[in-house]
């Protein structure tokens, strides 16, 4: 079993450079290889919204890395197929920090990929993060509308081309999540659990816990995180997958974390609200894609609709004909579809209100 470092604060930069001094990271770089820095940049929002890495993570894996004499460093990333990695990248704050440091960000929908064997099969990933000597993975903790949670495991997910993450949603995200993870392993996880939006990986209802964490194991890191969230392995099961796999191991004891100071103000990390599930209750979802899917949630956050309609959603309803409200273009076989690829969210509120308004 690894060790975890812990600490608590506010200060981003500050914390990750004290995780990354007391574990002696700069020893997980082979001599003279490059070091890339993956965070969490699903969409075009600030962090402290809880949806996104903050900026003085990245900005303080920098400066250390830089310190200790590493000169190749990046930061890559791709933003969900809903978005532009660049609108992202400057809403989230990391322009400043790649200008300020002189460091280049790397749009990782515009790389090049090669495929590697997985126990799924091959899945094609794309280049700079196989070729990076040392992978450094800054998740964000946070609730997920389908796999409940995520965190270093299915950060790995930005590492692929947008064909790729349609794909994974195809196969349904347990399997091929967790068959990533054995094939893509990062030297170095860093959490930031500073304000993660516990229900939704879009963000929006941010709490705040003032804590971030540093492991070498994304299983083990998951499955730490699985426990701050009042969550069981069970209710992430991707992440006993993953060990499965052979892409790390889940176990942690109390005398593998190593807190470098205690909170001033100790707050208990809250469970899930749940809101999620119960807004989606009546959706019938098969095999969506993530952006597809948020989007219906963010409509029915905003319209409190939806207890009384028939939803469907994903790419197992292609070709199929069906009764009720259809999302997306793989639902255009439903009786009313709202039509895109993905729909937006206004656009599925507009219909959810309509067709309110004509049960009511």
């Amino acid at each position: 079993m690894g060790s975890i470092y812990q600490i608590y604060g506010d200060d981003a930069h500050d914390m990750t450079l004290r995780l990354l001094e007391a574990s002696n990271a700069v020893h997980r770089v082979p001599p003279g290889s490059s070091v890339a820095l993956k965070p969490n940049l699903v969409i075009a929002d600030a962090p402290e919204n809880g949806a996104t890495t903050h900026a003085g993570v990245l900005s303080g894996a920098v400066e250390y890395f830089r310190d200790h004499g590493v000169k190749d460093i990046s930061i890559i990333e791709g933003s969900w197929v809903g978005d532009k990695t660049d609108r992202a990248m400057r809403r989230a704050g990391y322009e400043a920090v790649c200008k300020r440091y002189g460091v280049p960000f790397f749009d990782l929908k515009k790389d090049d990929t090669r495929p590697v064997n997985t126990p799924v099969g091959p899945i094609d990933v794309c280049c700079r993060a196989l070729d990076a000597g040392l992978l450094v993975d800054l998740p964000v903790l946070k609730g997920h509308c389908q796999t409940v949670m995520t965190c270093a495991l299915k950060n790995l997910k930005g590492c692929l081309p947008d064909r790729e993450k349609r794909h994974f949603h195809s196969m349904g995200l347990t399997k091929p999540i967790a068959a990533l993870a054995a094939a893509l392993k990062p030297g170095l996880i860093v959490v930031d659990s500073i304000c993660g939006d516990l229900s939704f990986e879009e963000g929006g209802t941010p709490v705040e816990t003032n804590r971030m964490f540093l492991g070498t194991d994304a299983v083990q890191i998951d499955a730490y995180a699985a426990c701050l969230m009042g969550l069981r392995l069970s209710d992430v099961p991707y992440i006993a997958l993953a060990e499965r796999y052979g892409a790390g191991s889940a176990a942690f004891a109390e005398s593998d974390i190593i807190n470098l100071n205690a909170p001033s103000d100790m707050k208990a990390y809250p469970k899930p609200s749940g809101k999620v599930a119960r807004l989606t209750r009546n959706v019938r979802q098969d095999r969506a894609c993530s952006a597809c899917f948020a989007n219906l949630v963010r409509a029915l956050y905003a319209t409190g609709l939806g207890g009384e309609l028939d939803i469907c959603i994903g790419q197992g309803w292609q070709g199929r004909a069906f009764d009720g409200l259809g999302i997306g273009r793989c639902c255009k076989g439903a009786r009313q579809c709202v039509a895109g690829c993905p729909p937006t969210s206004q656009a599925i509120a507009d219909v959810l209100e309509r067709l309110s308004g004509q049960l009511g």
